[in-house]
């Protein structure tokens, strides 16, 4: 597993790669948020511990939002887990309600912190599991449609030809398959 800590502080970058480093594969720390979109280009990251402010002027959170609907804007997001000393209970309900999976307070507690990222890569993966059935549902929904129009010739040739790729153009096996003779798969073949 791979996350992704991304803080301005370095001394806290330090301290939760140590306190991770058994939970997971790869651990990437940056202090510069703008690494984002190039870190998670490799999609490759199951979760990202967020910090909220990295402009130390304006300690709302709404650098953290940002990243975070960035993050989620993705088709198939990393858990994010945010992360700040200056959070409140207002501003966690708004993080949850837009995709963050949980929010964490500085200081933290190491043994409630591994938990909690467990918990949102499960959710996460859950999530991303759900939206995957649903377009591949979708898919099939309208690949029905299509055939539902199509002639019996189309729906015939289509068929062969789908056939013939699975075997990997051996005509043999496609015939086989088909439950024809090879003669008659060429012949076929050359109706198309």
């Amino acid at each position: 597993m791979k996350l992704l800590i991304i803080d301005d502080n370095k001394a806290v970058r330090t301290t939760l790669r140590m306190v991770l480093a058994s939970d997971y594969d790869r651990i990437v720390t940056v202090g510069d948020p703008t690494l984002l979109p190039a870190i998670l280009a490799e999609g490759d990251v199951d979760a990202v511990l967020l910090d909220m402010n990295f402009d130390n002027r304006r300690l709302d959170g709404s650098d953290g939002m940002f990243w975070l609907a960035h993050i989620k804007e993705s088709a198939t997001p990393p858990a994010v887990v945010l992360i700040t000393a200056f959070g409140d209970v207002p501003l966690a309900v708004e993080a949850m309600k837009c995709g963050a999976e949980d929010f964490v307070t500085k200081p933290w507690d190491n043994d409630d912190l591994r938990v909690r990222l467990r918990r949102a890569i499960e959710r996460n993966r859950e999530k991303v599991a759900g939206k995957r059935a649903l377009v591949d549902a979708a898919g099939v929904l309208s690949r029905d449609e299509e055939q539902s129009l199509m002639t019996l010739d189309e729906v015939k040739t289509a068929h062969i030809r789908t056939i013939v790729d699975k075997c990997g153009g051996n005509l043999s096996l496609a015939a086989e398959r088909l439950g024809i003779n090879r003669q008659t798969l060429y012949n076929q073949l050359r109706k198309l």
